[in-house]
């Protein structure tokens, strides 16, 4: 159930190096569908971290495999968590990359790789996913992610995708990013070309988040990953609550902007734009250059460590 050896260490284990990740079970799975959601990357208006604790609280999982944060993590950018109770430190609660395993409504097995995104060695960390990902017949890798865009808060959140070669099919089926884009990458990119490289197939969704509600929650662009995970991966998957949820902060955005005739404006020209550019997964009718969408990540990014 490892890549190169049963040591959990990727074939290093005996060697006295560090060990890479450790094995909790071994279970029978059919033909998973791994999903992939790492902290630490772009993901605007929470939309993938909502989509996925909404996955992982519809029904029990169980860790298969825990990666060693000593040898991934800046411990400092990502400190532990102390328990101290009436002035005694009783407990460490440490960060942890792991993989999960659970069900869709159907009982189709699933494998949620979650926590944080590795700063260290991604080489290695895309090699060992890879590995178990093989051990376990894994069919399918959907990443899930949210971008911000220039997008209007009163149309539905489309979502875009990217591949390896080898998965660019996959990409027709959600929605396509025309022209040449050189964006900062995130290990969820490393893993795309890993697994096209080991033959297994690979796509990641994208939801568009409207950039002027990207610094804070919008259910609606983790409801659409959702339904996009399920279309793609043939999987039964419930995204009501999140719909809900949608619903009730699309009238508190509806609130904010009706008290301020230049954010009015701006939605205006932004339906407008949407409007005339189906069929683009970007919705706008030239696609920004890379270095404008680089740079609206980049300022995203900023907003978010201040």
């Amino acid at each position: 159930m490892t890549p190169d050896g049963p040591d959990g260490a990727g074939g290093t284990g005996g060697s006295g190096l560090t060990e890479l990740f450790q094995v909790h079970a071994e279970p029978e799975l059919h033909e998973p569908v791994l999903v992939v959601s790492l902290e630490g990357w772009v993901d605007a208006g929470l939309g993938a971290t909502t989509a996925v604790a909404a996955l992982l609280g519809q029904g029990a999982t169980e860790p298969l495999v825990t990666f060693n944060g000593e040898h991934f993590l800046d411990q400092r950018a990502r400190r532990p968590v102390a328990r101290i109770v009436n002035g005694v430190t009783s407990d460490l609660t440490w960060p942890r990359t792991v993989v999960r395993q659970g069900t869709d409504a159907d009982r189709r097995d699933m494998l949620f790789l979650v926590g944080p995104e590795p700063d260290f060695h991604w080489r290695s960390f895309t090699d060992a996913v890879v590995g178990l990902a093989r051990s376990w017949r894994v069919r399918l890798v959907v990443g899930l992610g949210a971008f911000p865009a220039p997008a209007p808060h009163t149309r539905p959140v489309r979502l875009a995708a990217t591949a390896p070669a080898e998965s660019a099919h996959l990409i027709e089926q959600v929605g396509i990013v025309q022209g040449e884009l050189e964006v900062p990458a995130g290990v969820l990119s490393a893993l795309e070309l890993a697994f096209g490289a080991a033959g297994t197939p690979a796509v990641s969704l994208w939801a568009r988040v409207p950039h002027y509600v990207a610094a804070m929650p919008f259910p609606e662009a983790s409801a659409a990953l959702i339904e996009g995970l399920a279309g793609v991966g043939g999987l039964s998957l419930d995204s009501s609550a999140l719909r809900r949820a949608a619903d009730s902060s699309r009238r508190q955005v509806d609130q904010l902007i009706s008290d301020n005739a230049e954010h009015q404006a701006m939605v205006r020209k932004l339906e407008e734009n949407i409007d005339a550019s189906e069929g683009n997964a970007m919705g706008v009718e030239s696609v920004p250059s890379g270095d404008e969408i680089a740079a609206e990540l980049e300022r995203f990014l900023r907003g978010e460590e201040q």
